[in-house]
């Protein structure tokens, strides 16, 4: 039986994609095509593979996600819609880039299953043909039983030079080759010469490697690496629904990427490194033109989202949240409109988004990192108002869900239940208000909001105080183990 384990990686930032993509909330958490959000999609990706394979000797293990503690209630919330149940989600509390997230995911299926064959796949990109996409993961995970390190190398369309190539060697077999070396990106007329070449692919960052395999190689080639992660993992503690890496040994780990970590190194030693062809209308969606490319168009070639209105408007991609846009004369334009910001810029230069969520991250503005409707595990919450010492909220708590129980010191709360049941608990008084109820918290006062019932609980919560800040709370207890700057 080959033992087939999904890795998500789920790192990245998508800076690119701002204003819809904020660090709270990042591009691979977002629907950007169709109703899945991409983690959603990838994890989807290899459904079925295990029935589909012509042996009958697969078996696909539950998902495991490598993702940054901050994003654990989104990854959660999100398995959860799509009924994905037993995946393993293991929380970096650093980012070091993608060789010792891949190092702590073979550890930790090692343990079960020394020789479950990892297949590595970002959490952010696009797939059209699933159904090729699973053919060529089945031949790529009977390589990697051959003791082999596969890649894939998607078939490019254009002289890209937003990625980083792959160069094929000879043929190994039939649709395998020997992996030559990696290119780093390209100016436009290098990735020309690369395109017309024909032996040139762009580099996927999907890998299929076995789990032994992997750990014997970057011992081999970054012993510091193997021994950090071996560390982070074997001190590693089970918190909920999440396995949390040991923060003090895995922030000793050195930061570098799968390729250059071991398969550059594999590559120039001659071990056995494969590439696989890939042509199944891949995008790593890394920018608004990359995302024009994908969608679907009207006649006039432009992608829409939203309430929209345009007039002799061509090749444009707007997408409205929350306001009618209308564009009259316009063409070649990414127009994206949010409650809290709006974006406009040539399609060409869609790459330079990034410096615009640069320059707001340098300047610690909060459109950089949050949405107005900020996310949490028991629901979300949305500003209305706020002026000099008060603050409006609109609060939606979960079915079944739980604020902490809390206090603050600075300010008071008057809560107005607008849909739903409310079960409310003031120091040692609890009770239940129903649409159109209220009630009031004053400063100091330990209380918590929950929601009993079978629909989403609507709740507006006035503040006021000298101090509103979301840092002014003291938890005492909570269901999702969060801390007070959580």
């Amino acid at each position: 039986m080959n033992y087939l384990q999904p890795v998500i990686l789920s790192g990245g930032s998508g800076t690119r994609l701002w204003p819809l993509s904020r660090s709270a909330h990042p591009k691979q958490f977002l629907p950007l095509i169709g109703d899945d959000s991409l983690f959603q999609s990838t994890l989807k990706r290899l459904k079925r593979i295990d029935t589909e394979h012509p042996s009958d000797s697969l078996s696909l293990l539950p998902a495991m996600i490598v993702c940054n503690k901050a994003h654990r209630f989104l990854v959660a919330e999100q398995l959860r819609e799509i009924k994905q149940k037993n995946n393993q989600i293991v929380l970096e509390p650093i980012g070091r880039n993608t060789a010792p997230a891949l190092t702590v995911a073979a550890f930790i299926a090692a343990k079960n299953q020394p020789d479950a064959v990892l297949v590595v796949m970002p959490a952010d990109h696009a797939v059209k043909d699933t159904l090729t996409f699973r053919s060529k993961i089945q031949q790529a995970v009977e390589l990697a039983n051959q003791d082999k390190v596969v890649t894939l190398g998607i078939v490019p369309t254009t002289p890209e030079t937003g990625f980083g190539y792959i160069k094929k060697g000879d043929e190994f077999m039939e649709n395998a080759f020997v992996l030559d070396r990696f290119v780093e990106k390209p100016n436009k007329e290098t990735a020309q010469t690369y395109l017309d070449n024909g032996n040139y692919f762009w580099n996927s960052g999907l890998f299929i490697v076995r789990a032994d395999k992997w750990l014997k190689l970057i011992k081999q080639f970054h012993p510091d690496i193997f021994a950090a992660c071996e560390k982070a993992t074997l001190s590693a503690q089970t918190d909920l629904d999440f396995i949390r890496l040991d923060e003090k040994a895995f922030a000793a780990c050195p930061a570098d990427s799968i390729d250059y970590a071991v398969m550059e190194k594999i590559v120039e030693t001659g071990e056995d490194a494969l590439v696989l062809p890939l042509d199944v209308g891949w995008s790593d969606v890394g920018s608004w033109s990359s995302l024009w490319d994908v969608n679907k168009k009207d006649e006039q070639q432009n992608t829409i989202k939203g309430d929209v209105m345009l007039h002799h408007s061509h090749g444009n991609l707007i997408d409205a949240q929350s306001r009618m846009v209308a564009c009259v004369g316009v063409n070649d334009l990414i127009i994206v409109e949010t409650p809290d910001a709006i974006l406009v810029a040539d399609k060409k230069q869609s790459q330079d988004v990034k410096f615009i969520a640069e320059h707001l991250k340098n300047q610690q503005r909060v459109e950089c990192q949050f949405h107005r409707c900020v996310h949490r595990p028991w629901g979300s919450f949305e500003p209305v108002d706020e002026g000099k010492r008060f603050k409006v909220k609109r609060l939606t708590v979960n079915p079944k869900a739980s604020l902490s129980l809390q206090m603050h010191h600075h300010r008071a709360e008057h809560w107005i239940v607008v849909r739903g049941t409310a079960k409310v608990t003031t120091d040692d008084k609890v009770e239940l208000l129903t649409e159109n109820h209220s009630i009031y918290i004053p400063i100091g006062t330990k209380h918590r909001l929950e929601n009993p019932g079978t629909i989403p609980l609507e709740i507006i919560e006035v503040q006021s105080g000298s101090y509103l800040g979301e840092d002014d709370i003291l938890r005492f207890e909570d269901i999702y183990n969060r801390n007070s700057d959580d």
